[in-house]
């Protein structure tokens, strides 16, 4: 079929669209870095500048180091061994997820600060004393650090576990016929196969840290994404914003190519489904049981437990701000975003998808390689460029994009669009690859048109992949933060929004409620496609 080469047009024209959509964010950035900016760039450059810098890299430095030993060590415990709980703590660990860096920093700081809860325990156990003098307090870069590590490893847990799942076991098998022993199987073998893995968990573990702006923002950490947010707040300067934003375009993008040339070389093949063999656990016991078990056991409590547990507290503690709270409107306002932003992803990447399938164009390729870059952004980024860019246009044709935009719930799912549409492109494309194109050659000699084949052949395979779609764009708007906060119609709000509202008014017990709301939504969706995952993995064996 992919030889027909009359009314391709039509195919080629929403790859364009999307590539399009996404060019305007980075070409906004890109062309705003040599405009002129107001003397304030001059005074941040001899000031602020390379403390913005060195914190960004900074904080990168430990957050990686700290995602990599927490991610990777309980993927080895969970799917090497056997012990209390393991089978508990391999989708408990991915619960991690629900909690943004920002509602675990409100978390640190109400429990460790000056007669939070760290102190109200304390003196309930011991009675008075000056305790705020020994607690220890979790702010600043370390807090910081902190919050991103234990929001961020389960990046690298995921990927790692499911490549000891799917390798791991023929590996072995592997190196039994050489005649190595378990241990250098494991060093020789299945580190190196499961390498690219733990690349990607620690990119995107990278990608993460330097777009963040929730938690370094409430621990008052100046960064770059900090100086973006500030540039535009404080001193009223897009032009300056998009500056600052180039520069850290430029530190992400040269993550992703340190990156693919790290595994430029490294082209693993995993066995086929059919020839997956169930993964041999070792059944620990004695003191390593107890240790498997603690590190697990800690980890899930500090990343998922410890952060509800202090905001069900504040909130139980604190009732009468649950009144200050509109939840009808906090769950509609996040339902509509939810829905017109999944409906608008599903659309583009089933046409950007199939359009692939039917021409079968290097062009098309590269369309659609560059409209998934979008992810890379920081939803900080993306939010200051479209506002750039409809300003931009509303002066040069005099038609006022602006009003229409900026302040509306179409700006919000546009920037959706571009932030999200790799997650929603790459499911699909995924599922797409399991279609043997086989079936649509004898489908075209039958007389199938094009799109009789999409909608009675591709479409009943690939929509059982719209429900896990959906559910991860959902938790990914949940948690989304400066995206909305910046482009939000007035007084419009969602749970991210209120919850910075109330922290960044030094209200922690009024953030509570909202937070444990954000944090709710995000673990039902979160259990549902682990569920989902773990099902999968189940029927495979």
């Amino acid at each position: 079929m992919t030889h027909t080469k009359k009314y391709n047009l039509p195919f080629y024209i929403n790859s364009i669209i999307i590539a399009f959509i996404v060019s305007i964010p980075l070409f906004t950035v890109f062309f705003s870095f040599f405009e002129n900016t107001s003397e304030y760039f001059s005074i941040l450059k001899n000031t602020f500048l390379s403390e913005y810098i060195t914190n960004s890299l900074f904080i990168l430095v430990c957050v990686l180091l700290f995602t990599f030993f927490f991610g990777f060590t309980s993927a080895y415990l969970v799917s090497f061994y056997s012990f209390p709980l393991s089978n508990f703590f391999k989708w408990a660990l991915i619960l991690s997820f629900a909690v943004p860096a920002y509602i675990y920093a409100y978390s640190l700081t109400a429990f460790f600060e000056n007669y939070g809860t760290a102190y109200s325990i304390l003196f309930k156990i011991f009675g008075e004393n000056e305790y705020h003098k020994l607690i220890p307090k979790f702010d600043g870069l370390f807090g910081s650090i902190i919050s991103l590590s234990f929001s961020l490893f389960g990046y690298v847990y995921v990927l790692t576990r499911a490549t000891f799942f799917y390798q791991t076991q023929n590996l072995f098998d592997v190196g039994k016929n050489l005649g190595f022993s378990k241990e250098k199987t494991f060093t020789k073998i299945i580190l190196p196969s499961i390498r690219p893995s733990i690349i990607v968990g620690l990119s995107l573990v990278a990608m993460e840290t330097l777009s963040d702006f929730g938690a370094v923002s409430f621990f008052s950490i100046n960064t770059l994404t900090t100086g973006i947010y500030n540039a535009w707040i404080s001193f009223d300067d897009l032009a300056l914003a998009n500056r600052l934003a180039f520069i850290l375009i430029v530190f992400i993008f040269s993550l992703f190519i340190l990156e693919n040339l790290s595994r430029k070389k490294a082209k693993y093949h995993n066995a086929s489904t059919g020839a997956l063999k169930k993964m041999k656990v070792i059944k620990l016991r004695g003191a390593k049981s107890s240790l498997a078990f603690l590190f697990c056991f800690t980890l899930f409590f500090f990343s998922f437990l410890f952060p509800v547990l202090q905001m069900l507290y504040w909130t139980l503690k604190f009732p009468n701000y649950i009144n200050d709270i509109n939840l009808v409107s906090l769950n509609l306002n996040t339902l509509s975003l939810v829905i017109l932003s999944c409906l608008v992803l599903l659309f583009f990447s089933f046409a950007s998808n199939f359009s692939n399938r039917v021409i079968n164009s290097k062009f098309l390729d590269i369309l659609n390689t560059f409209s998934i870059s979008g992810y890379a952004m920081p939803g900080i980024i993306l939010a200051l460029a479209f506002m750039s860019f409809f300003s931009w246009f509303s002066n040069f044709t005099g038609y006022n994009l602006k009003s229409q935009m900026i302040g509306s719930i179409g700006g919000l799912v546009l920037a959706y669009f571009v932030r999200f549409y790799s997650l929603s492109f790459n499911s699909i494309k995924s599922n797409y690859l399991k279609i043997n194109r086989s079936i649509d050659e004898s489908a075209y000699l039958l007389g199938y048109s094009k799109f009789k084949i999409f909608y009675n052949i591709h479409f009943p395979f690939l929509k059982r992949s719209c429900l896990l779609i959906t559910i991860l764009i959902t938790i990914e708007i949940i948690k989304e933060l400066p995206i909305t906060l910046i482009l939000r119609p007035f007084n419009f709000e969602t749970f991210a929004t209120k919850a910075y509202s109330f922290a960044s008014q030094d209200l922690l017990e009024a953030a509570a409620f909202p937070s444990l709301c954000l944090i709710s939504w995000s673990s039902i969706f979160i259990l549902v496609s682990s569920k989902y995952f773990l099902s999968r993995e189940r029927n495979l064996i």
